[in-house]
């Protein structure tokens, strides 16, 4: 992407209430445009909350705290993350940096791998009250949906997860949007003396899409989707697509483990 172009998708951001920024998680080249173009509408005056996929929700007031006393993004890493979390930082240091010279909140709005994996082995209600199912929107999600995330589930693991456990993925992925949804719109209502402001979410491109992502939780917001991808997309799954070069990595599908072991591409 040239300059032209990052200066043209950040003057996008502005014109809407939460901006989806997704990912394919080990490509550099596309972690490096999306920053740039996240700190070029920074540099213009845009003025957003940070929700990242990478914190998880319940760790929300250690990264508060993180934000008001740390100096460096590494110490915003160790104070709100486990030991191990599975994620390259290295991508994600620019982004906290950027955040902590501006002041700009953080906001934690995954949820977390125990959380999900209740979900995918019992159910939603195991680990939301009925209250919050409702709110989510998870009490009943739509058919299509579920068989939409399904076979999304199904691909990006390489065809190697048995039947049995498809259902469940499917229902986890699906909480994860509801729950990015909620904390992006939670982000952006006033608070004190603070007006409404923008949100920017960064995570990986299978929740931004629009079809069957996070945007389908938002409808009462102006949403900008933007996949940055290492192939086309059907058109529809974002509002604006970045193709990026392919990071070298071996074929994840390739020599798949039988179904029950886990093989899985990028950028879900």
């Amino acid at each position: 992407m040239q300059d032209a172009q990052v200066a043209g998708l950040a003057a996008a951001f502005p014109r809407h209430d939460a901006v989806l920024l997704g990912e394919v998680h080990d490509n550099a080249e596309g972690h490096r445009l999306r920053w740039q173009a996240l700190a070029e509408a920074v540099r213009h005056g845009w003025r957003p909350v940070i929700a990242m996929e990478q914190f998880d929700r319940e760790r929300q007031a250690d990264l508060d705290r993180a934000m008001r006393t740390c100096a460096d993004a590494d110490c915003v890493i160790r104070a709100a993350t486990p030991a191990e979390t599975g994620w390259d930082w290295a991508h994600y240091r620019p982004v906290l940096e950027l955040a902590l010279r501006e002041k700009l909140p953080l906001v934690a709005a995954n949820l977390s791998r125990a959380d999900a994996g209740k979900v995918v082995r019992q159910g939603p209600a195991t680990v939301f009250p009925p209250g919050e199912l409702r709110a989510l929107g998870l009490l009943s999600p739509a058919p299509e949906l579920l068989a939409a995330q399904r076979r999304e589930v199904a691909d990006a693991h390489c065809g190697a997860l048995p039947a049995s456990m498809l259902d469940g993925m499917a229902r986890a992925q699906t909480a994860r949007d509801a729950v990015m949804a909620q904390a992006v719109a939670k982000a952006s209502l006033p608070s004190g003396t603070e007006p409404r402001r923008p949100v920017v979410l960064l995570a990986g491109n299978g929740h931004v899409r629009r079809d069957i992502g996070v945007p389908r939780w938002l409808k009462d917001a102006s949403v900008l989707s933007v996949g940055i991808t290492e192939q086309a997309a059907k058109p529809g799954t974002y509002d604006r697509e970045i193709l990026v070069s392919p990071a070298l990595r071996e074929d994840p599908c390739k020599g798949s483990p039988p179904p029950g072991r886990r093989a899985s591409r990028t950028g879900g």
